[in-house]
């Protein structure tokens, strides 16, 4: 790689010419398909024809001068060192090679995919990117590069050029659409923080954009913030340039702009496939269910007597109702993480996170990833042996029970007794005077409405006694007569 780095463009023509390949173009793009060529396709024959132009090349040079001034030596090598800004000038001074001296496009001080990089002193650890549920990483294009600022400007611009390889560009072809124009193979972008402590997430830099060939690619906007004094929240996914990309063997440019305020970024590209959230919960139904008896020791640990304890528990009760949407669970599943029982339902949790990825318990609050989720076999179960009931309780013995709504009492077959007594009291039974038919005294049904009715009762005796002085009725005189007369 070294050596390609350092052919001039005659050697570099030579040399694509020798394998069959492109000639024409600048001298960076002859470097980038020479350096692919290495990468991917050095056999013996290619490795001995770069030896060959290498030696005839410097052969002359070294015979010449034997050995330059060490004041040569070094200015010669400080040629190259503004394209590696990230490096040690310790280590660039180390090299054996002569230094190349060309005008290569470097990104952030190193090429793409590691190529042409100087062999650091000390190892150092190196950035890591947190999985994505919803990406399977299919190539690594680009490891997390750390964005380098050229110059003291608070806009800064870092450019990179790249080319796939037929099987890549091939894949994103034959790839299925998620929509149209967004295929589900993608060459995606990522940024966050330059931090090797821990695996980091996604974390855009201030005044980004991305510049993909000749067009900016669209990156996601702010969420709206509603509580007031609260900076907007952006979304920090990967981002999909693979419809603004050459699918064929030209290079493709990409420019990242960013805000130098202090803080230290890395950016990495990686051919993915983009998986949906029907996809997720088949792959989670398949190698993400826990036995009914695993769940069922469980139950019976959470309600273990703890000796330390004064209070026994004796159950515990779980809702069937889904606490994100409301309806009963169609999937109950939780984090291994939990400490509770309460379920929630994945599939309108694996929905949520596709549009907005939070990757929260709503039952706890508490983190709750996709790798850490469970479906819980033993409330599978329950839920379709008990269909008339919303809510369970958990014994000690591991078994349950459903738990119903009781009914009000004022849903009672009392209730109409209580009617019936009421008009029994405004006149549609004969008057006080006699007795009921079982005997008893309907002064007791009276008490019951006093309050409510008493100056209606009086208006209506009244209203009586006026109609028996203008014109009594002749059915009720003789039942009244006839009440006399057996009462004598």
């Amino acid at each position: 790689q070294n050596m390609v780095m350092s052919f001039r463009v005659s050697d570099l023509q030579m040399l694509l010419g020798f394998v069959g390949r492109s000639k024409s173009g600048l001298k960076h793009e002859l470097v980038t398909r020479a350096l692919q060529l290495v990468q991917f396709d050095c056999s013996p024959e290619v490795f001995k024809k770069i030896k060959e132009l290498y030696e005839t090349r410097y052969s002359k040079k070294s015979s010449e001068v034997a050995q330059p001034p060490p004041q040569q030596q070094q200015q010669h090598r400080a040629e190259a060192l503004p394209l590696h800004s990230s490096y040690d000038r310790g280590s660039a001074v180390a090299r054996t090679l002569p230094a190349p001296n060309i005008d290569y496009p470097a990104l952030y001080g190193k090429y793409l995919n590691g190529l042409g990089r100087l062999p650091p002193k000390v190892a150092k650890p190196e950035v890591r990117l947190v999985k994505l549920p919803f990406y399977t990483t299919l190539d690594e294009l680009l490891k997390p590069t750390e964005l380098v600022p050229q110059n003291n400007e608070k806009l800064q611009e870092s450019p990179c050029i790249f080319a796939l390889t037929p099987r890549q560009v091939e894949l994103i072809r034959n790839s299925r659409e998620l929509q149209p124009g967004v295929k589900s193979v993608q060459v995606v972008l990522r940024i966050c923080y330059t931090d090797t402590s821990s695996p980091q997430e996604d974390q855009y830099p201030p005044n980004i954009a991305v510049k993909v060939n000749h067009s900016y690619c669209s990156v996601p906007g702010y969420y709206p913030s509603n509580k007031p004094g609260v900076e907007p929240k952006r979304p920090c996914r990967p981002i999909n340039l693979t419809h603004l990309m050459y699918l064929s063997a030209a290079t493709n440019r990409i420019t990242v702009t960013w805000g130098n305020y202090g803080k230290s970024y890395s950016v990495g590209l990686y051919l993915v496939r983009q998986m949906t959230s029907a996809e997720l919960l088949q792959r989670l139904k398949t190698i993400g269910i826990k036995h009914p008896e695993l769940c069922k020791a469980l139950v019976k640990e959470k309600l273990r007597l703890d000796p330390d304890s004064e209070i026994a528990t004796t159950g515990v009760r779980v809702s069937l109702i889904c606490p994100l949407v409301k309806m009963r669970l169609s999937v109950p599943c939780r984090a291994e993480t939990c400490a509770h029982l309460q379920c929630f339902d994945a599939v309108f949790y694996l929905q949520m996170n596709e549009k907005k990825p939070t990757w929260m318990c709503p039952v706890c609050d508490k983190p709750a990833p996709y790798d850490q989720l469970i479906i819980d076999g033993l409330l599978s179960k329950i839920l379709t042996e008990c269909e008339d009931a919303d809510e369970i309780e958990y014994l000690v013995d591991g078994s349950w029970c459903p738990i119903r709504a009781e009914k009000e009492r004022s849903c009672s077959p009392q209730c109409p007794i209580l009617v019936l007594g009421s008009s029994d009291v405004n006149g549609l039974l004969p008057t006080p005077t006699g007795n009921g038919e079982n005997g008893k005294a309907p002064a007791d049904v009276v008490d019951l409405t006093l309050d409510s009715s008493s100056s209606e009762e009086e208006e209506e005796e009244d209203e009586e006694e006026d109609d028996d002085e203008e014109g009594p009725q002749p059915k009720r005189r003789c039942s009244y007569e006839k009440g006399l007369v057996s009462a004598c």
